[in-house]
Formats: structure tokens, C-alpha cells, sequence
């Protein structure tokens, strides 16, 4: 941490100020010299001098960490947060490694609680993210505070803890829903998001949709476009699992004139995705899969860090359709869940690897393979909600202890 000359060094470099101009008639050259090398101690009177001369109150010298310091470090940490996954894969490491040092100094100010905020964040530590809300409300940040519940909430769903999130979401909702002020559009659409997801999660699909077309027509009224992609990636990916096309094609279509707007290359390759995963999941139609994949513009983009292991998927799924196993074994094997993956329609959709790793086995005769495969699958699929993609591993499973017992 920096010391009391470090900070008065930092102080005089910032305003241009030369060793001698800042001693001014009161100190020496050597004497300041001297305190900024923290080879000696000066007097409050001294103190009191310096700061008038640097124009700042001389608790900005006697804090441990300034203001303007914070500031500074605040700034990185916003970037760090607001770079992709893809772009810096060990953001997580360097925000704990940047915040880390100051965390016992962060007690007050706005700097402060966001400092600390993204530190519980990324620590998931329900502790530090009490004390930042707890701040929030000293400093009458209602919007700031409300944010902080969904974080809360973000916590037990990180961990696979559904309906506890959901609790803990509908709880701070109501809670915060009592101060009139709490409230803004971007706030309100937040908590509607997470809202859905959450039902999703826990298999209340009627309250999930509500909550997910209410926000959805509160973003449309308001035009807000904040969440708006996610929601309708959403709603897309809800039609797809039910297989109501309709509807699914409905919402890419919101989803493309968004992509329109936006210039948004993620929805651009989520579109992409969804129809390939449609083609090879529900109308079994590989060869159309494999077209598509090979002649999109978007394929580069696809295989963006992010989007890497849904692609893979896809591919596996793809070539075992072509009753190319050995290539579908070969993409499939070096498929990886993503530790950020919490959502069980998405673990459930990558907990198919093993299934189609099973029929690709199946296909060649490896039936102990086979056998080792699906019950991996198995065991991964039975805690999840019913979808698709639970009953077709059930399926993969009926048809391998059959292949086994002939």
C-alpha cells in the first residue's frame, strides 16, 4: 500500500510540481526529499503546509488510500469486468489480485462500495456483498442497492441451488418493492430477467413465460433495450425445447432486428445455433446441419472461446447423424462444460455428449464404451428438470442396455 510520501510524490507528479516549487519558504528541498522517500516524518504543521500547497485536504495525505487512488483502481477493475470471456480468460484471477490489497480499506464512499462489490462478486461471498449493500443504503443508492439482490440470488444458482435462488430473488424483490424509490426501467427489467431464468430452472415453465413476456412488453413499451437480447435468446431457446417453431422463429426474428440494430455479433451466432441445433436435436436432419455450418459467414465467430463448446456439440451431434463416428467421437471427446455453465437447460443440453458418445460407440461395436458413456449421462441428467434432452439420454439408455443384454 502506498505510503504517506508515496502519496505526496504521487500528488506533486500529478500537478507538475518540481521538489523545490513544493517546499515553496517553508521546507527545504532535502527535507521534502527526505519525507517523500519516507526518511522522515513531518510535522502536522508541515503536513498542513504540504496539502495547502498541493491543494487537497490534508486528510487526502493521511488516509492510507485516497480518494483519487481508488478512483484509479475502480477504473481497472470496470474494464477487467467489462471485458469478454473470450478476450482475457483469467479475468477473474487478476480483478480478485487488483481489489485484494485495498479490501480492508474500503469501508465508506461510492468508490468503495463498488470496489468491494465487484471483489464479493467474484468471490461469490455473501458476507462482503451484505456489507456493500448495507453502503449502498447509507449513501441512498436504491438502484445500486436492488442490484445487489440479484447478486444474492446469483450466489446458490452458481452452485446449482435452483429454487434457493429463487427464494432468495422473489424475497429481495418484495422486500425492496416496499420503498417506492427502488425501483428504475433497467433495475425492474433485470429482476424480471433473472426472475425467468430462475422459473426455468426450477420448472415453473407458466410462471417462467409470464415473467419472461412481461418483460419483454415492458421493454417494447419503454423501448428499453437493456436485457433485450437476453430475453429474447430466452424466449427462442424456450420455444426451441418445447418445439413450438412458430414461436421460436418469432423471437430470432425479434432477435435479427435487433442484430440489425445493434450490429451484436453474440445474438448473430446464437441465431446460428439455434437453427443448427434444431436441424440436428429435432428434425434430425444432419445433412441440412451440415450445410448450414459449413457455408455460414458466421462460422469464424463461432468458434469464438465462448460459443467454442456449443459448436463442438453441435458438430458431434452433426457427424454422428452422417454416421461419420469416428469424427463425432473425435469432436465430442474434446468437448469441455464451461465452468461458467449453471443454467440446467444448458448443462442438460451438454449432458447429450455422453448419449451421442454412446450411440457413436454403440455404432462401432464398443459397447463397453457404450455402457460407460450413457450411464455417465445418466447419472448427469437424473437431477435435472424434464426437457428434451433428459428424455432422449433416457432413450439412448434403453437402447444400449437392450444392444448389452443381446
Amino acid at each position: 500500500m502506498p505510503t504517506l510520501g508515496d502519496r505526496i510524490r504521487k500528488l506533486r507528479k500529478q500537478q507538475k510540481m518540481t521538489l523545490e516549487v513544493l517546499a515553496g519558504t517553508e521546507l527545504t528541498k532535502g527535507m521534502l526529499s527526505l519525507i517523500e522517500n519516507n526518511k522522515a516524518n513531518p510535522s502536522m504543521d508541515s503536513l498542513n503546509y504540504i496539502a495547502e500547497r498541493l491543494n487537497v485536504d490534508v486528510t487526502e495525505l493521511l488516509e492510507e488510500v485516497s480518494t483519487q487512488e481508488l478512483r484509479e483502481v475502480l477504473d481497472k477493475a470496470e474494464l477487467l469486468s467489462n471485458t469478454k470471456y473470450e478476450d482475457l480468460t483469467d479475468k477473474h484471477k487478476q480483478i480478485i489480485d487488483l481489489i485484494e490489497p485495498y479490501v480492508p480499506k474500503l469501508t465508506q464512499g461510492y468508490e468503495a462500495a463498488r470496489l468491494l462489490e465487484i471483489y464479493g462478486r467474484h468471490l461469490e461471498s455473501e458476507e462482503i456483498l451484505k456489507q456493500v449493500a448495507t453502503m449502498y443504503e447509507q449513501l441512498n443508492l436504491i438502484a445500486k442497492r436492488a442490484e445487489i439482490g440479484t447478486l444474492f440470488a446469483l450466489i446458490p444458482f452458481t452452485k446449482r441451488n435452483y429454487q434457493e435462488a429463487l427464494d432468495i430473488l422473489l424475497a429481495e424483490r418484495a422486500q425492496l418493492e416496499k420503498n417506492p424509490l427502488w425501483i428504475d426501467p433497467l433495475t425492474r427489467l433485470d429482476y424480471d430477467y433473472f426472475e425467468a431464468v430462475f422459473y426455468f430452472a426450477v420448472g415453473k415453465y407458466e410462471d417462467a413465460i409470464r415473467a419472461m413476456e412481461k418483460a419483454i412488453q415492458y421493454s417494447t413499451k419503454h423501448k428499453i433495450f437493456k436485457q433485450v437480447d437476453n430475453l429474447y435468446r430466452l424466449a427462442a431457446g424456450q420455444a426451441m425445447i418445447v418445439q413450438n417453431e412458430e414461436k421460436r422463429q418469432h423471437y430470432l426474428n425479434k432477435l435479427r432486428a435487433y442484430c440489425e440494430f445493434a450490429d451484436d455479433l453474440d445474438s448473430k451466432t446464437f441465431i446460428l445455433f439455434s437453427e443448427i441445433h434444431c436441424l440436428n436435436s429435432f428434425k434430425k436432419m444432419y445433412k441440412e446441419a451440415d450445410l448450414l455450418y459449413s457455408t455460414s459467414p458466421l462460422k469464424v465467430d463461432a468458434k469464438k472461446k465462448i460459443f467454442t463448446p456449443y459448436f463442438l456439440l453441435e458438430r458431434g451431434k452433426t457427424l454422428f447423424g452422417l454416421n461419420r463416428f469416428e469424427g463425432a467421437i473425435e469432436k465430442l471427446a474434446t468437448l469441455v462444460i464451461p465452468e461458467y455453465t449453471h443454467h440446467p437447460f444448458d448443462l442438460s443440453m451438454f449432458y447429450e455428449k455422453d448419449a451421442y458418445l454412446a450411440l457413436c460407440y454403440l455404432a462401432l461395436d464398443q459397447k463397453e464404451k457404450a455402457i460407460e458413456s450413457i450411464e455417465k449421462a445418466v447419472e448427469n441428467i437424473t437431477q435435472m428438470p424434464d426437457t428434451p434432452y433428459k428424455t432422449f439420454i433416457f432413450e439412448v439408455n434403453e437402447k444400449v442396455q437392450r444392444a448389452n443384454i443381446t
